[in-house]
């Protein structure tokens, strides 16, 4: 048994984050001395790791409690869950990706792409060509990626700030040929 200092600690969180969690439900300790402090048990620092390692996916802690609720009636998938966290990261990149052609285009200054290390369609078209890719050759690559990963495909168009009639017409023309 361990007690909240000692568990806080091993895991690197803080003091009032384990009694949080005690309060909310999400991590209640084994145990409790007469004198009411808490101590942790081995199966309470394996629930505090899951805690954690679903925390660092960045799920919200009622996200977390569901998942691991010990009554299958109450719980939620754990796959669920993360499909859910998964598009929602998805859509926070696109957002941030956004904000950042924003930022880029209100600088207007020479090398900021460069510093916001942000890849341009000139620039791929530049690098993919002083790699020796002709035109062909780049054609082949959009069809490949649009065959194997068309979500990742848009996603990387995007990226270079290509607008969404371009990519539109990129995407048909891989997935047609």
């Amino acid at each position: 048994m361990k007690t909240v200092r000692q568990v806080a600690q091993a895991f690197g969180l803080s003091r009032a984050t384990l009694l949080y969690y005690d309060r909310v439900g999400l991590l209640r300790p084994f145990h409790r001395t007469a004198a009411g402090h808490r101590l942790y048990s081995a199966d309470d620092e394996t629930r505090l790791a899951r805690i954690r390692e679903l925390r660092a996916a960045g799920m919200p802690l009622a996200e977390i409690d569901a998942v691991l609720e010990p009554d299958a009636r109450f719980r939620s998938s754990l796959q669920d869950a993360l499909h859910r966290r998964l598009t929602g990261l998805n859509h926070e990149i696109a957002a941030l990706r956004r904000q950042q052609q924003v930022v880029l285009a209100l600088l207007k200054q020479p090398g900021a792409t460069r510093r916001a290390r942000v890849m341009t369609k000139q620039r791929w078209v530049a690098l993919l060509a002083s790699a020796g890719m002709d035109e062909e050759d780049r054609g082949r690559w959009h069809r490949e990626f649009e065959r194997q990963s068309p979500e990742a495909h848009q996603d990387f168009l995007e990226s270079l700030g290509i607008g969404a009639d371009e990519i539109r017409k990129i995407r048909a023309w891989s997935a047609r040929v």
